[in-house]
């Protein structure tokens, strides 16, 4: 069994994925390689600034990571918040095996 995030965490990683931006950016990294933040940007019709500024709300979840590559920053998915929030949802949705209580709490 894995641990379920404490209140704080799991409301963190829902509050990230409350947004359509977030969520198109989510499903566009998740289907390919590291994609540069001009890129993702003109795939979203939004600035380079919008986007660098969902992509930090995803990555402090935990949801993307920033790649250094030269001069620009690349943008990568991470399923384990993925994980991590779905356990979540199980364990409110009461299917408690697949949880195990966090530690300290």
């Amino acid at each position: 069994m894995l641990p379920m995030p404490k209140p704080v965490q799991a409301a963190r990683l829902f509050a990230a994925l409350a947004d359509p931006t977030r969520l198109a950016l989510l499903v566009i990294l998740r289907s390919g390689p590291p994609r540069p933040i001009a890129r993702l940007s003109a795939n979203a019709g939004m600035t380079r600034q919008a986007v660098t500024k969902h992509l930090h709300v995803l990555e402090a979840a935990g949801f993307v990571r920033a790649l250094r590559q030269g001069r620009e920053t690349h943008y990568t998915y991470d399923p384990a918040s993925l994980a991590t929030a779905r356990r979540t949802l199980d364990a409110i949705a009461g299917d408690w095996h697949v949880v195990a209580p966090a530690p300290d709490g």
